[in-house]
């Protein structure tokens, strides 16, 4: 049997149906806003609001079409959990010495709510300096919300959290999960 210290990473790729899910649907969106944006700027000035709205949407929409489709084409791991640390798509890598605890913490959106994994840093400054971009941006807005700038939404992995948090003790022994 392997001890945790020699025991092979665990490797989570992202969820193939979803990931296709999710591209289906942003392109869809982004003909629904380009289709309100050619609607609306046929209108003329009374349109603005529609031309706006159509605007940010295929830009939006076709952002998140663009990342989807990308994930399906690179099939790069979404998670990597080893005894050093883990490894994540958006947010980069981070070592278990940085992590004071990891929580559970659920977000709602009007009728769904979905949890997440989120890893309280014991020097959350720190690892803004140095994470991905698109990581950067998003924890700074959560760590000005109160949140951790480090969280992990199992709604991309095609396991549960359950699962996940008994790789992460797996790989981690010591690692404090606030459930």
């Amino acid at each position: 049997m392997t001890t945790e210290e020699n025991a092979p990473p665990t490797t989570y790729f992202p969820s193939m149906r979803r990931t296709l899910l999710v591209a289906l649907g942003s392109i869809a969106l982004v003909v629904g806003s380009a289709l309100l944006l050619v609607e609306h700027a046929s209108l003329g000035h009374s349109a603005f609001k529609g031309v706006v709205a159509g605007v940010f949407g295929v830009l939006f929409f076709g952002f998140c079409a663009c990342v989807s489709v990308g994930r399906l084409l690179r099939r790069r791991p979404e998670l990597v959990l080893s005894s050093g640390g883990l490894t994540h798509g958006v947010l980069g890598s981070i070592a278990w010495i940085e992590i004071a605890e990891v929580g559970i913490r659920e977000i709602k959106v009007r009728s769904h709510s979905e949890r997440v994994i989120e890893l309280v840093l014991h020097d959350p400054a720190a690892y803004l300096a140095r994470a991905p971009r698109t990581a950067r941006i998003a924890g700074a807005v959560a760590l000005r919300m109160g949140y951790s700038p480090a969280n992990i939404s199992v709604g991309t992995l095609p396991v549960g959290l359950d699962e996940v948090l008994a790789a992460m003790r797996r790989h981690h022994p010591e690692l404090t999960i606030r459930e």
